[in-house]
């Protein structure tokens, strides 16, 4: 995944709006500032590393799914699926804007224990009244849908197969880029390394580049990916964001499976979905699972012969045979508080503005979440989904939002 060329200096030394980090948030707050009619201020976009390619936009699995615990939840990827599929349309009828689907082999999850069993069940009731298609099923059932896994140990399985699955997210973050750019917003090749703030400490006057610009700013969006603690610190703020290394792999099975491989939760907590042409992508962390350093995307090849592949044998037999491709090392932007997203306004520092902590489903939240931001920006308020109940907040009053339909 590549970046335009950008130059280094701003055009400007103040904007309405800056947004620190250029990948998959950054650019879709841009373009949903730039595609609102209401506003119409000045927007810098600074990114570090226009290749975004240690982003954790480039090392994602591209799948959205609906099967969270929480109905806000299931609505920020419902939103996700309509604006997918209806690409095209959402970006004004631009011709030279790809028209999108959703390759919905869903997601299936597998319970091997009555406590977990019991967790799909009540997700599920959640999902359902939400408009999801979510669908339990017994072991028999499995077997008889999916007859390449091994069930012996499965209590219970819950998948829907529409608007769950693959998806071109790589697209969608091009054509964000590329229309912000074409309708204004600047985004530059630079890093930001210092805020300054008023006397009274309750705005952000001003960031300061690697280049030693300084931007006056009316506002700050904080989108900095597993990078958004160290943003926070120049603005005197903690946010319990770290970044989580997490390994991926894309391998390919000397006998491919017959039918699309769901994107498939084992109870160990190791993922595989189908990738095509025989091939599939698998990925999964250590048991111990500390912070990372930022530039810390170091391998160890030993991980998938000693955890992944064992795991991945045993549940989908056909996968004892099989070569890999490729290997990289990505970061969640964990959420250590609660697992959920930070957005929303600092409550001191009222015009630094939060988008960070998505902890790996950050990808398929994007569109709602860069709506909600841009909205917030612009009103003051959310206006399509309320999206307060992630507020910072609710960090400082110990309210964590529990969601248990975690990967």
């Amino acid at each position: 995944m590549t970046g335009n060329r950008l130059s280094v200096a701003p055009l400007r030394s103040s904007y309405d709006v800056v947004i620190v980090g250029g990948a998959i948030m950054g650019s879709a707050t841009a373009w949903f500032l730039c595609d609102n009619s209401d506003f119409d201020g000045s927007v810098l976009v600074v990114e570090r590393d226009p290749t975004y390619k240690d982003t954790s936009t480039a090392h994602t699995t591209s799948c959205m799914r609906q099967q969270f615990s929480s109905e806000l939840n299931v609505r920020i990827s419902q939103f996700a699926a309509d604006f997918v599929k209806n690409l095209r349309s959402y970006m004004g009828g631009d011709d030279r804007v790809p028209e999108l689907s959703i390759r919905s082999f869903g997601y299936m999850y597998l319970a091997n224990n009555d406590s977990f069993a019991n967790v799909l069940r009540e997700n599920q009731k959640v999902q359902l009244a939400a408009g999801a298609a979510t669908e339990l099923m017994t072991a028999k059932e499995i077997k008889k849908r999916f007859p390449f896994y091994n069930v012996d140990d499965v209590v219970l399985g819950s998948i829907n197969i529409i608007d769950e699955g693959y998806w071109d997210s790589a697209a969608v973050f091009d054509w964000w880029r590329r229309q912000s750019q074409e309708r204004g917003v600047e985004f530059v090749s630079n890093e930001v390394v210092a805020m300054s703030k008023n006397a009274a400490g309750t705005r952000v006057e001003s960031v300061r580049l690697k280049s030693g610009d300084v931007i006056h700013c009316g506002q700050v969006v904080n989108a900095s990916g597993p990078r958004a603690s160290l943003t926070a610190s120049m603005a005197g703020i903690e946010v319990p964001v770290e970044p989580r290394k997490r390994y991926s792999c894309v391998f390919k099975a000397e006998q491919p499976l017959d039918q699309d491989l769901p994107l498939t939760i084992d109870p160990s907590g190791v993922h595989v979905r189908e990738n095509g042409g025989g091939t599939y992508q698998c990925g999964g962390h250590s048991i111990i699972d500390p912070a990372v350093d930022y530039n810390d995307f170091s391998v160890d090849y030993s991980f998938w012969e000693c955890q992944i592949w064992p795991i991945l044998a045993a549940r989908i037999p056909q996968f004892e045979a099989v070569k890999v491709q490729s290997e990289w090392s990505g970061h969640y932007s964990m959420n250590t508080f609660d697992h959920n997203a930070i957005i929303g306004p600092h409550t001191e520092v009222e015009n630094f503005i939060f988008l960070n902590g998505f902890s790996g489903h950050g990808l398929q939240q994007a569109p709602a979440m860069g709506r909600g931001t841009a909205e917030w920006l612009t009103y003051g308020e959310y206006r399509s989904l309320e999206l307060s109940p992630f507020n910072f907040e609710r960090i400082l009053k110990g309210l964590p939002i529990v969601e248990t339909a975690l990967i």
